[in-house]
């Protein structure tokens, strides 16, 4: 018996994977960025003043908190995010998008969109986007984060 549940699952999978290997292309040649490093940009950009700590970061994308440091290292050199310290915890470090960083966002956000144009180009139309839209709402609702 087809477990759809699983079927489904596996299929979303595999889908994010497509897509990130069509946008990893673009974003390395285009703007010399990760997949990884436009969506920790993304982030920034979403959070109050631009900034977010590194466990913060490293919650909503997934990912362990040494992870987002290593990310952040050279992205940090490129100008693209700098660090600041907590005023009251000294422990503390945010992750501050720059005006250099917002501008390259900016940039590949205009590449995501070409991408994402061409994933859904023949085969969906708008009414089939609007339901998949609200269905994938339905199941990252409750996730931290969320990224638009």
């Amino acid at each position: 018996m087809n477990d759809l549940r699983l079927t489904n699952t596996l299929r979303l999978m595999q889908s994010a994977d497509q897509i990130k290997a069509r946008l990893s292309g673009d974003f390395a040649s285009v703007h010399g960025l990760s997949v990884n490093e436009v969506l920790l940009l993304m982030h920034l950009e979403q959070a109050p003043l631009c900034r977010m700590s590194r466990v913060e970061l490293a919650k909503r994308m997934h990912l362990s908190a040494s992870t987002v440091t290593r990310m952040a290292a050279p992205l940090e050199k490129l100008g693209l995010v700098s660090r600041q310290a907590d005023s009251r915890d000294a422990r503390l470090a945010f992750v501050v998008l720059t005006d250099a960083g917002l501008e390259k966002i900016k940039e590949a956000r205009a590449t995501f969109a070409k991408q994402a144009s061409y994933v859904f180009r023949d085969r969906w139309s708008d009414t089939d986007l609007e339901e998949l839209s609200s269905l994938l709402h339905r199941l990252i609702a409750d996730a931290p984060g969320n990224l638009t």
